[in-house]
Parts: structure tokens; C-alpha cells; sequence
């Protein structure tokens, strides 16, 4: 791991949780779209931004095929949607079910979502492929 790296993928993911915040304001105030509505619209919003900056800032990609940046593109969502499946079950186990406080675990559940995030962006999605 590099610290440029890390910094970039920090700075991403804090521009990626502002465009997730007004784009949620926006479609839900000025549209007056229902909550849930707007929470996907947000999310589809900022997992395209955290995609794109991700790939050109981030790990620097440098594939170019309209079928490697596809499946770059599909096993980004795929891993964003894991790893939100995964922090919905660990809050509905340890606050919902056990009882634990609610924001400490959203907390340490953000943190093992963004660890594995970047992990699986490091070694699955956007690794450098090995020319023959």
C-alpha cells in the first residue's frame, strides 16, 4: 500500500459521500421523490463518481478495452453492493438484534465496509494485468 493511495482513496470517498448527501437532498427536495427512491438514486449517483475517481485518480487504471473497464465497472457495483448487504447485516445483528449502540457499530461497520472496499479495489477490480 502507498500512502498517495490511501490519501486519494480518503479524499474520493469523502467527495463521494457529499455528491451521496445532495444528490439525496436534490431528488428527494426539489423533486419531491419518496425516500427510498432517493437513497438508490444517490447511491447509483455516488457509486458512479466513486467508480470513475477511483479508476482515473485512485489506482490509475490504465485498461482501456470496452470489455475490461466493463467488467472493472461490474465488479466495482458488485463489491459496493456486497459490502452495503454486509453493513446492513452487521447493524441489524449487533444494534438491532444484540443491542449494541447503534453508532458505534455504524461506525465500526463503516470502517470494515471501507477496508474491504479498497482491498478488493486494490487486488480485484482494478489490478494492473501481467502482460504476456
Amino acid at each position: 500500500m502507498n500512502f498517495k493511495q490511501l490519501l486519494l482513496y480518503g479524499i474520493c470517498g469523502v467527495l463521494a459521500t457529499i455528491i451521496d448527501i445532495f444528490t439525496y437532498w436534490a431528488v428527494s427536495r426539489l423533486f419531491g421523490l419518496s425516500v427510498v427512491t432517493s437513497t438508490v438514486i444517490a447511491w447509483l449517483v455516488s457509486v458512479f463518481f466513486s467508480y470513475w475517481s477511483n479508476r482515473k485518480y485512485v489506482f490509475e487504471s490504465k485498461n482501456s478495452s470496452f470489455f475490461t473497464i466493463f467488467f472493472e465497472a461490474v465488479y466495482f457495483f458488485a463489491c459496493r453492493i456486497a459490502t452495503g448487504l454486509l453493513d446492513v447485516a452487521i447493524m441489524y445483528i449487533f444494534a438491532d438484534l444484540l443491542g449494541l449502540d447503534d453508532v458505534i457499530v455504524k461506525t465500526v461497520s463503516n470502517i470494515v465496509v471501507i477496508i474491504l472496499n479498497y482491498a478488493a479495489s486494490k487486488l480485484f477490480i482494478f489490478r494492473e494485468k501481467k502482460s504476456s
